[in-house]
């Protein structure tokens, strides 16, 4: 009977994990990140899809431990030699996006009749973009290595750093400690520990791990300290009322600057990889489809609204920072969307009662609109701006010239069904000529025939008179 029990969970998981698999491959091969085809799957088989999964205690755990890994790799990835070439302009930009989108949230919780503190969370979502969704277009794009990707790069690892005090914040809005100076004085210590860190790693060589020579070489070792050292610190910072999130990246920057970084890495981008998709299936679970569909217009509207907007910003923001068109561009567009930390803000939000059912609900259907289109928006601005030199005078041109290709290959699949059409066309044009002279031919016959009969004598059309008898002599 215990076999039985087991049984159907684990049919449900592989099930689960063939789906993510298919739907990754398939968003891969139309060029777009796969996490996209793994939030598609949680929709599919969440709560409002086919019900096949919920969000169980389990699932909601393994979420969190990938949060929590996803920061301590980001860590552990961080060149602080690059980042502080970076810096200047990297806090200006995310400074910048910041500011805008808290006036954009206090807007909306002003304007909606919403509570301030419901702005403030509406802002911090806003403002973050996906480290994971910029990288993964940046490398399609080759541009992970140029100026571009290391701009982007540096903004995104600021608006990571960011997320701690936003946690902080979030989740004491709620809570006991809800006064300014407790607020402000996690912040600070926060902020200032981890500026301290960062300027006393730049300062020395490599951390030398102990036991280093011993355990440089076991996989299993590595990989349990790796994950001890992560989960540990966030328990850690968890106890002293900071954000866990908070621990993992600390851990994670100081074991990437020790000497067993080059060895951890590999050992550990598996299990973390595991995690993060676990994390991007709970937020597909999150869609509540009812909701988006009852509210259609006004979720899809406001993510449209909000990549529009972040783009322009962020273009804005990279050139008033002393950067080249093509650069701007292609950041801008690469920060477009929405983070994925933004879900972890809005769940800290809903549990410290800060933000409502409904505001949640809504900044969960946006932020994952905004990572499912943000590929395709990228694609189709980049592909535009490549033309926009050339001087056409409407956006039709415009759009012709950047899907030249996409038409002409649509135009060989129509010039081949107007053929089909023409050569139908045709034919029937034949068949149709060929029976109207089958009907021309029979009624010339028919009208000769009558015409022939109406020329011989009503005398002759009479029957023949019988012949006068012969009489004898």
């Amino acid at each position: 009977m215990e076999a039985e029990t087991h049984a159907v969970p684990l049919t449900e998981m592989a099930f689960v994990i063939l789906v993510a698999i298919a739907l990754g491959l398939g968003l891969m091969r139309l060029k777009q990140p796969p996490l996209v085809g793994f939030i598609l799957a949680g929709v599919v088989l969440g709560p409002t899809g086919f019900g096949l999964i919920g969000n169980s205690d389990s699932v909601t755990a393994l979420a969190e431990m990938g949060v929590l890994m996803l920061l301590f790799f980001i860590g552990m990835e961080l060149s602080l030699r690059a980042f502080v070439m970076s810096l200047r302009p990297a806090v200006l930009v995310a400074l910048g996006q910041l500011a805008v989108a808290l006036a954009i949230g206090f807007t909306i919780a002003w304007t909606g009749g919403a509570r301030l503190s419901e702005g403030l969370i509406f802002g911090f979502i806003v403002g973050l973009s996906s480290t994971v969704v910029a990288m993964k277009m940046l490398d399609d794009m080759d541009e992970l290595r140029g100026e571009a990707g290391r701009i982007a790069i540096a903004v995104l690892i600021a608006q990571d750093i960011a997320v701690v005090p936003m946690l902080i914040i979030v989740s004491a809005l709620g809570g006991s400690e809800t006064g300014f100076v407790s607020v402000a004085a996690k912040v600070a210590l926060a902020v200032g520990f981890l500026a301290w860190l960062l300027w006393w790693l730049g300062r020395r060589g490599k951390l030398r791990a102990p036991f280093a020579e011993q355990i440089g070489g076991n996989v299993e070792i590595l990989a349990l300290g790796a994950m001890g050292a992560c989960f540990g610190a966030a328990a850690f910072t968890g106890v002293l009322g900071l954000s866990p999130a908070y621990g993992a990246f600390v851990a994670g920057i100081i074991v990437g600057n020790s000497t067993l970084r080059a060895r951890i890495i590999p050992v550990i981008e598996p299990i973390q990889s595991v995690l993060v998709v676990v994390f991007f299936l709970s937020i597909g679970l999150l869609f509540d489809l009812s909701y988006i569909w009852n509210n259609f217009w006004m979720v899809s509207g406001a993510a449209l609204v909000v990549i529009a907007a972040k783009t322009l910003l962020n273009v804005f923001l990279l050139r008033m920072t002393g950067h080249g068109r093509n650069t701007a561009l292609i950041g801008g567009l690469s920060m477009a969307q929405i983070g994925e930390f933004s879900f972890v803000l809005a769940a800290a939000g809903l549990s410290a009662g800060a933000l409502g059912q409904d505001s949640y609900r809504l900044a969960i259907a946006v932020t994952a609109i905004s990572l499912l289109v943000s590929p395709a928006w990228m694609s189709v601005m980049h592909r535009i701006d490549e033309v926009a030199a050339k001087g056409f005078s409407s956006y039709r041109q415009a759009l012709s010239e950047a899907y030249a290709d996409e038409i002409e290959n649509v135009g060989e699949g129509l010039w081949w069904v107007r053929a089909r059409y023409r050569a139908g066309r045709m034919t029937l044009r034949k068949w149709r000529a060929r029976r109207a002279l089958e009907k021309a031919a029979k009624a010339a016959a028919s009208r000769a025939e009558q015409v022939a009969e109406d020329a011989v004598p009503a005398s002759a059309q009479s029957e023949p008179a019988e012949p006068p008898s012969q009489k004898a002599g």
